[in-house]
């Protein structure tokens, strides 16, 4: 599996509350693809949501995303970690 990192845009003033139903909700569905979402942040100010997952493909993560209703603005395969 590969880890990915996305991100949303246009999410200005989200909330934690709000934060952690949307991560909820990825990963209630998640299996759907072959997914795994494991950690969310984000940036009320600015509205920018980053989550990180391991996938088989960007794609996979977009699905996911997009079947939940918050499609990610970018998908970045992250290949390098310490």
């Amino acid at each position: 599996m590969a880890t990915f990192m996305d991100v949303h845009t246009g999410m200005k003033g989200i909330t934690a509350e709000q934060l952690a139903a949307a991560h909820r909700a990825d990963l209630e569905v998640e299996a759907q693809e072959g997914v795994h979402f494991k950690h969310a942040w984000a940036d009320p100010e600015s509205g920018t949501v980053y989550c990180l997952s391991e996938a088989p493909s960007a794609d996979a993560v977009q699905r996911i995303h997009k079947l939940t209703g918050h499609p990610a603005a970018e998908v970045h395969p992250v290949p390098l970690s310490v």
